[in-house]
């Protein structure tokens, strides 16, 4: 081995050292929040299921939670968020401005987002597709029955651009009729304006179960025209934020897989002799995975006992039990047929 190669080894070995001895530096934005004592979050202004607030101002929904969990990670208590609904349109804008910390919103992650908005994608929260909605009385059970049809749809989406490309690829001749605000579009479908509406399959089973007056009478169609990953989204160059939000939703993921709920976390912590249990909890003081984050050890044991794991942030808010009564499908965990997947958790 000559003295090069030699001087590299050895420079790597203590870089690598250093590197896993270094806890996190807050920067500009987890510095704002821990001061302010609040996390700021963008969230959708009304999809029940994933972020949609009651009569009383008290929001819920598989983003809301999520977001709660964030909280929960970084402040050690999930009720202390300032929730800004925002529309399709606002959203990714709000966040570039600095007027939200973290945007959770169903919202697609698509190589123009992740390379020309000034935004870093942090991770995919639920694995989706587009729709269509119908008139169960219109005798169409296919998107290629809708040929000629015209379909409601939000401007300023990923949706928008996918019936375009759907309708071209299979010359269909659909006729879209845009709206800016989601309201209108639902709206003017269940008006009769329009002979289907298109979304995220989960947006149209929340919206059928919500306006529709009777859900029985519309049928969401089995295709799917795309593919939508939706998830976090923090602004680029917020390194720590960007890293605390993807890791705080793989720890909700790793407790799913591991058997962590909300019932259960302090007795596991006390007990389990696991060590990916002991080191998600925090028990494990030899492997403090919280101040690699700039975050206490029991940074997710924070989050999983104030909104649970991610199976149980999953059924209580849009699963089969729900009104919304959607299966896990792609999003069960990786070992259970599905997509979810947290990298190693040390």
């Amino acid at each position: 081995m000559n003295k090069f190669v030699s001087k590299l080894l050895v420079g790597g070995a203590i870089a690598a050292g250093a590197m896993t001895a270094l806890p996190a530096h807050a920067g500009k934005v987890l510095d704002a929040i821990k001061q302010r004592g609040q996390l700021v979050c963008g969230v959708n202004t009304g999809l029940a299921g994933f972020s949609a607030a009651d009569s009383q101002g008290n929001w819920s929904g598989l983003d809301v939670d999520v977001c709660r969990a964030i909280a929960a990670a970084i402040l050690g208590d999930a009720t202390k968020v300032r929730w800004v609904p925002l529309n399709a349109q606002q959203r990714f804008t709000a966040l570039a401005a600095g007027e939200i910390d973290v945007l959770s919103r169903n919202s697609t992650w698509t190589l123009t987002r992740d390379a020309s908005l000034g935004l870093s994608f942090a991770a995919i929260t639920y694995y989706d597709g587009q729709g269509f909605m119908v008139p169960a009385k219109s005798k169409i059970r296919s998107a290629k029955q809708l040929k000629g049809a015209t379909v409601c749809v939000q401007s300023g989406t990923t949706t928008e651009k996918n019936l375009t490309d759907y309708a071209r690829a299979n010359n269909l001749g659909i006729k879209p009729v845009v709206f800016e605000k989601v309201e209108a579009a639902t709206g003017a479908y269940f008006a009769g304006r329009c002979q289907a509406y298109t979304t995220d399959a989960s947006g149209l089973a929340s919206v059928r179960n919500r306006e529709a007056k009777n859900p029985a009478d519309h049928i969401i169609l089995p295709e799917l025209i795309s593919k939508e990953p939706l998830g976090l989204f923090v602004r680029r160059g917020d390194d720590e934020l960007f890293q605390i939000a993807r890791w705080v939703f793989f720890g909700l993921l790793e407790a799913e897989e591991y058997g962590v709920t909300q019932a259960n976390a302090d007795k596991l912590r006390a007990e389990s002799q696991d060590p990916v249990v002991q080191r998600l909890l925090g028990a494990d003081k030899a492997e403090d995975m919280g101040k690699l984050l700039g975050l206490e050890r029991t940074f997710m044991l924070s989050a999983i006992k104030a909104v649970g794991n991610y199976g149980e942030i999953f059924e209580r808010n849009v699963g089969t039990k729900t009104a919304i009564g959607l299966p896990r499908g792609s999003n069960n965990l990786w070992n259970q047929g599905g997509l979810m997947y947290a990298p190693p958790f040390r």
